[in-house]
């Protein structure tokens, strides 16, 4: 009898943290795949790998490294203040400070697309770079790898702004573990940026 009253008290599981880390797990092996693509393509082709990473913007990705390194210290916070009433509508400041910070992680990378747009480093014909082997495919990657990760990032300023909405107005389903389970998807998003960062703006000015 003890026994059923303990199991009865006991809270249930946490079952969208559960489901929330399975499906980051999965959208890992995604990116893992990318991540390989490229290895394999900077092992044989580096000096066109390193010459077209030198063509990327380095100041906009620096400056939108920053913003996002930013947004989840804010989606971090947030997550703290979400379990007290007294801070609910901290918490839900904290969450749209971190959507705007996104927005405008996405207004940079319009722009530094349109460089690259206006400085021929598109894949295809009158490609700025084809006489460099290797160039053309280390580009293909980087606006595969960067187009994803911005569609995610979407995803992740519409989820950040719905639940400070509902913080906000002190809805019952922006409660603390749903405000984590969102502020866990943000900071994959960002983990998989400080992964690019790296591979797409300064491995090619290390050599």
């Amino acid at each position: 009898m003890s026994t059923a009253r303990a199991e009865a008290a006991a809270p249930p599981p946490d079952t969208a943290q559960l489901g929330m880390w399975i499906f980051l797990a999965t959208e890992l092996l995604f990116f893992g795949g990318l991540f390989a693509a490229y290895a394999w393509g900077r092992t044989h082709w580096s000096e066109g790998f390193g010459i077209a990473s030198r063509h990327t913007h380095v100041v906009l990705g620096t400056l939108n490294t920053a913003l996002l390194l930013s947004s989840s210290a804010l989606v971090a916070v947030a997550a703290a203040c979400a379990g007290e009433e007294r801070r609910r509508r901290a918490t839900a400041r904290l969450l749209a400070g971190a959507a705007l910070l996104g927005l405008a992680f996405m207004a940079l990378k319009g722009v530094e697309y349109a460089k690259e747009w206006h400085e021929g480093l598109f894949p295809g014909p009158g490609f700025a770079l084809a006489r460099h082997a290797g160039a053309e495919l280390f580009f293909m990657l980087y606006f595969v790898m960067t187009g994803l990760h911005a569609l995610h990032l979407l995803i992740g300023v519409g989820l950040l702004g719905t639940f400070a909405w509902g913080a906000w107005r002190g809805s019952p389903w922006a409660d603390a573990g749903h405000v984590e389970v969102a502020g866990l998807y943000w900071h994959f998003v960002d983990i998989v940026w400080i992964v690019l960062y790296p591979l797409l703006y300064l491995a090619g000015r290390a050599t």
